[in-house]
């Protein structure tokens, strides 16, 4: 069988393809162009990231399809539901990048806590100059340990930032389906476990109690905090997203950091992917990452590896059939 990698995938998962018998194409195909490819050189599994949209003419116009694996977790990009209809496979991979993504959550919110995004910005200008001025300034810091994380959305990636956040002396509160309790396993050296309770409440609970908000949602249809969410924090939040633009509108985070409610805040998604907003980009009270959560070395490599199996499981058997 014959796989086309239109967005790139690990050398781990490629060699792992390749071993198992299947055809790899590493070709970079526009997206105006894909359909032509993918008919002329009769690909039958489709990889892509979050670049590359699959939605329903690419999947009628293309027949020889079968597998559409999707390098990542969040399957925006793809009409998942149309595919799955056609009879289509769609194949993803939840697991690989969590670790990733809440330590990237932490390299926000110890650098907001600590004011190290306005410092490494100041620093280079006016160092030599205004040190004093800067020391001041910078010294309002504030520790982690005792504060309360909310976690909006306690799925692979919220329980891995819980972890973190325990292993910080963090309280940690969550939403869930449920009211309660949910637990997580902290895992150290020499095979030593602990399990921990994260108590579960509602989104409003949430808010009002939280020091820091870290959002690990899919994509929503509305922003799940604006003006109105805002008003019921804390004043001096810190809010993280990592999980999908528009989850936070940023005209209202804007709001709440110039009325001094929202201290800081970290994004690595936009509402308006590729191209943010430049008075978002600009604000020196937000640190600022080009969605990288899922993107380490480790990652990609656990990315490509956990792809290249599940489609090897679904197809192995018999690839010269189809």
């Amino acid at each position: 069988m014959k796989i086309l990698i239109n967005d790139g995938l690990s050398n781990e998962g490629i060699n792992l393809l390749k071993d198992s018998g299947f055809e790899v194409v590493e070709t970079r195909v526009a997206q105006s162009q894909l359909i032509n490819f993918i008919n002329t050189h009769k690909i039958d599994i489709l990889i892509v990231r979050s670049a590359t949209k699959i939605k329903k003419e690419l999947i009628n116009s293309c027949p020889s399809i079968k597998v559409i694996g999707r390098a990542g977790v969040g399957m925006d990009n793809i009409d998942v539901t149309y595919a799955k209809s056609q009879g289509i496979t769609v194949l993803n991979t939840p697991e690989a990048s969590s670790r990733s993504v809440a330590e990237l959550v932490f390299a926000h919110l110890l650098g907001g806590a600590r004011f190290l995004h306005g410092s490494n910005r100041n620093m280079p200008l006016e160092g030599d100059s205004n040190f004093k001025t800067f020391k001041k300034y910078y010294s309002r810091g504030q520790e982690l340990q005792g504060k309360i994380l909310g976690i909006i959305g306690l799925g692979r990636i919220g329980k891995e930032v819980a972890k973190i956040a325990f292993g910080l002396g963090m309280r940690v509160i969550a939403t869930a389906p449920e009211d309660g309790y949910s637990s997580v396993t902290l895992s150290f050296q020499d095979n030593q476990k602990i399990t921990l309770d994260v108590t579960i409440l509602p989104f409003d609970e949430i808010l009002k109690q939280s020091n820091f908000i870290t959002l690990h949602v899919p994509a929503q249809e509305k922003p799940l905090i604006g003006e109105k969410e805002i008003s019921t924090m804390k004043n001096g939040v810190g809010i993280i997203n990592t999980s999908r633009g528009g989850v936070v509108e940023e005209k209202a985070l804007l709001n709440g950091i110039e009325s001094g409610k929202i201290l800081f805040a970290g994004l690595d998604v936009y509402e308006n992917e590729p191209n943010p907003s430049i008075h978002t980009l600009m604000n020196p009270e937000i640190s600022l990452t080009p969605h990288i959560g899922g993107s380490t070395i480790e990652a990609q490599s656990r990315i490509g590896i956990e792809l290249a199996s599940k489609i090897i499981s679904c197809l192995k058997e018999t690839p010269q059939n189809h």
